[in-house]
């Protein structure tokens, strides 16, 4: 992180979590101030991401430590990332977030080339399906809309949510 949470500024996003396994790519915007704080992707208590990539691989992956977490992820062919890699913002919401300069997808995909589905975990990440569509690595993969796994996210309710997540994720990790 290039400058602390309280001054909102030059804020700096998380490495990927990925290797060569990984057949999905879940796309997030930006982490939040917890996440930032304890440089943990999804770090918030109340962000569903854990519990939801668990239904779709059948794993208890929130009752897990950080580290298993991410060794769970990998060894199922998931990878994780966000669109943003830094920006300004002021709290944890994605419509406060100014000043954004995206990752560089295309150099993931490139590293990974076995991931063939990238999945936007909400809408300000889908703002960028069009981005993420134009790059070259991006045409062999299959682009799929997820609602957030964020807790501001009251529009759906977990179930829906769940539904959702395992309808794009499951066959893909097949």
């Amino acid at each position: 992180m290039e400058a602390t949470l309280a001054g909102s500024t030059g804020l700096a996003g998380l490495a990927p979590i990925a290797d060569e396994r990984a057949r999905v790519l879940v796309l997030g915007s930006f982490p939040g101030q917890a996440s930032l704080i304890a440089q943990q992707y999804y770090g918030h208590p109340r962000n569903h991401f854990w519990r939801l990539v668990g239904g779709v691989v059948g794993e208890s992956l929130e009752a897990l430590d950080y580290r298993r977490r991410v060794e769970r992820l990998a060894s199922h062919g998931i990878a994780v990332w966000d669109v943003i890699a830094r920006c300004e913002r002021k709290g944890s919401l994605d419509s406060a977030i100014r000043a954004e300069v995206a990752n560089d997808i295309g150099a993931l995909l490139r590293r990974c080339p076995r991931i063939a589905t990238i999945a936007f975990n909400g809408g300000k990440s889908a703002s960028y399906l069009k981005r993420v569509a134009a790059i070259s690595e991006a045409s062999r993969c299959r682009l799929v809309r997820l609602p957030s796994s964020s807790p501001a996210n009251a529009t759906h309710s977990l179930a829906v949510k769940q539904a959702a997540w395992d309808a794009a994720l499951r066959d893909a990790l097949r």
